[in-house]
């Protein structure tokens, strides 16, 4: 109460001080006509007296009353003038009275509606104590599903093709629940049609079946499918996925960039800055991350107490679509150059920070296609060492170290669309050929169409070119990887992401 007292006094105070000034008279500044006109009056008088004296004649003492006369009259005139001028019109006083009570209770109202009258200072400790509290008191996955699942908007239906594909799918995986190649296909396919419960738990059935030989990626995976049927939320049961994600690789980089959205959600932005500024300048820049955490870092900067901060350099981690598009105009010998100068940032960057296998291969690949097989055989020598432990990322360089085609690394995005990478359109054992390879290229004409109709993410589109090709379609593969082109203009990272699909299956120009 006493709070509201005091505001109040303090309003009314300023408002009267507002209107003394409009309508106060300004009695104590007289204009100075107005002491012409009682200089004239004191000479009427003593030309009076003058008269009476004999001092002038009648008909001169008429003669300069009438003038004193007419200068008296102008100098009324003149000193009314000024007078009214330094009054407020009483219709605008009134006006301005009106809109300075309407600010007043305008004021009362939303600070009443939306202000925390008598809501003390926080200090840090009582934040973090707040923070640690909405922490523990995150919904759980069932919770959070069940909330998302209320303002889920309906998900566009596939067409009947697809569905029949799908059940038959799913009767595959039931009827062989323990193949993993099964198993990563219906998953991602689940989580494409909006089906995110199935979809986690046929991910997290997956990760059951390899057991030791599960990835950090695949643990990374599992819990961004749960975030995603959460809306977006990271509970604490997708956490313990990140967590042991990281704890296999510290340097997964889905995981540290959902660790520190967790951290935002739960008033810890200063955390979720720390974590995120590092990720920017280590992590790849094409990486599906990077627009999330580019659109928010500089508030969080601010409220980790940055407010300098200046947002890390992202290139120098490959050539992207307007280097591409450059060098195509440039001459052989300019592009040999280039070429070879990019080749030289990747080996650099891979010698002094490391990098994921993708770029390990990348680089291996294009020392070859330079004719230099002598250092891509030593950097292939390197990368036994430092991916002994990862077979799956090993197999990936040793194709390019063999003169094979790398398959394109795929960066972990929610809605992927259907799975149809070159190792999982090898599933579905239990079909005849013909059936394989129909569910095949339904599954990428499904695909294609829906991109076509109502796009989608870079990840989505490479896949779809990357399935085009390994079909023997090349032209369509052309095409898609055009349209591809325009639908995600001016996006670079998605550019390169693309980009590095076509030419992965040789269809790039």
């Amino acid at each position: 109460m006493l709070f509201w007292t005091l505001t109040a006094a303090l309003v009314a105070l300023v408002a009267l001080l507002f209107v003394l000034a409009l309508v106060r008279r300004h009695a104590a500044d007289a204009p100075a006509s107005a002491y012409d006109v009682q200089v004239y009056r004191d000479q009427l008088r003593d030309l009076d007296k003058d008269m009476s004296r004999g001092v002038i004649s009648r008909e001169e003492a008429e003669r300069t009353r009438v003038e004193i006369s007419r200068r008296m009259l102008e100098a009324d005139r003149v000193s009314q003038a000024e007078q009214d001028s330094r009054e407020a019109p009483k219709g605008a006083t009134m006006a301005i009275i009106l809109v300075l009570g309407a600010i007043m209770a305008t004021s009362f109202y939303l600070y009443q509606r939306l202000g925390a009258a008598g809501y003390p200072d926080q200090p840090i400790k009582e934040r973090f104590a707040i923070a640690n509290e909405l922490y523990d008191s995150r919904p759980s996955q069932d919770e959070a599903e069940k909330q998302a699942a209320a303002a889920q908007a309906d998900q566009p239906q596939p067409d009947a093709q697809f569905l029949e594909l799908m059940e038959r799918l799913r009767k595959a995986v039931a009827e062989r629940p323990d193949d993993p190649e099964g198993l990563a296909l219906l998953a991602r396919n689940e989580m494409s049609m909006g089906n995110y419960r199935a979809g986690w738990e046929t991910k997290k059935r997956l990760v059951e079946v390899l057991g030791d030989k599960a990835r950090a990626q695949d643990y990374a995976d599992l819990g961004e499918y749960m975030v995603v049927a959460a809306g977006g939320l990271v509970t604490k049961e997708a956490e313990e996925n990140f967590a042991k994600a990281l704890e296999m690789d510290p340097a997964e980089g889905l995981s540290r960039y959902y660790i520190g959205l967790m951290m935002a959600q739960n008033g810890r932005g200063d955390r979720a800055f720390r974590i995120w500024d590092a990720l920017l300048r280590n992590g790849p820049a094409q990486a599906p991350w990077v627009p999330a955490i580019l659109a928010n870092i500089e508030n969080l900067a601010w409220i980790a107490g940055e407010t300098r901060y200046e947002l890390p350099a992202l290139g120098g981690r490959g050539p992207s679509a307007a280097d591409m598009q450059a060098a195509a105009e440039m001459s052989p010998e300019d592009r040999q150059q280039m070429i070879r100068g990019m080749v030289a940032q990747l080996n650099d960057r891979l010698a002094n920070e490391g990098g994921p296998a993708a770029d390990w291969a990348k680089l291996i690949s294009s020392l070859r296609m330079l004719g230099e097989d002598d250092r891509a055989q030593a950097i292939w020598g390197e990368a036994q060492s430092r991916f002994a432990d990862l077979p799956e990322d090993l197999e990936m360089i040793r194709a390019a170290a063999e003169g094979e085609v790398p398959p394109m690394a795929e960066a972990a995005e929610p809605m992927r669309g259907p799975a149809l990478t070159d190792e999982q359109m090898q599933s579905a054992s239990d079909m005849t050929p013909e059936e394989r390879q129909e569910m095949i290229a339904n599954m990428v004409n499904g695909l294609v169409e829906r991109l076509e109709s109502e796009g989608g993410d870079a990840s989505q589109w490479a896949r779809a070119i990357s399935s085009l090709a390994t079909l023997g379609q090349t032209e369509r593969a052309a095409e898609v990887y055009s349209m591809a082109r325009t639908a995600l203009a001016g996006n670079e990272a998605a550019l390169s992401v693309i980009t590095g699909a076509a030419q992965a299956a040789g269809v790039a120009n």
